[in-house]
């Protein structure tokens, strides 16, 4: 049975030149006690768990950006546009984007809901974005079985 090098199992080409650029000093160090290889070989482990989660994540963004209404005070309408991105394993980005239209209307509908108090402030937007994200696992979940999001980011918010 062939066994696969370790070279093609890792995540990325910078990942892969460290692991290379390691193995260089660990044989060099053993063949001569070298001091600036101490310290090359110790950058290189310090820099390697860095190098695994950039690759793991992907952005998913909402096109066009979200527009809604809001109930305003003495029962006059508002809006707010926002554009939302959610942090998605970049394995997951497709099975996120086929449920992207059901996602948007989750968002749209708390928003919807939401008094003007809530949507004019910081503390009322974060309070938004957590019941987003709530109700974004909660429905992917129920699709798929898993979570599929780490985070969901409101990156542009304006109401008048």
């Amino acid at each position: 049975m062939l066994k696969k090098s370790n070279l093609f199992q890792e995540k990325s080409l910078f990942q892969v030149m460290i692991r290379t650029v390691s193995q260089f000093c660990i044989y060099y160090f053993n063949s001569r006690n070298n001091f600036m290889f101490k310290y090359l070989l110790i950058i290189t482990c310090l820099l390697m768990p860095l190098t695994t989660k950039a690759a793991d994540y992907a952005y998913f963004g909402f096109e066009p950006d979200i527009v809604t209404n809001y109930t305003a005070v003495k029962k006059k309408m508002g809006y707010v546009r926002l554009t939302v991105e959610l942090m998605v394993p970049s394995t997951s980005l497709e099975i996120v984007e086929h449920h992207s239209p059901l996602l948007r209307d989750a968002i749209i509908d708390i928003i919807g809901k939401q008094p003007e108090e809530k949507v004019k402030s910081i503390k009322g937007r974060a309070e938004i974005q957590l019941k987003c994200e709530e109700k974004v696992k909660a429905l992917l979940i129920k699709e798929t079985g898993k979570p599929l999001i780490k985070k969901l980011l409101f990156t542009q918010w304006l109401d008048n």
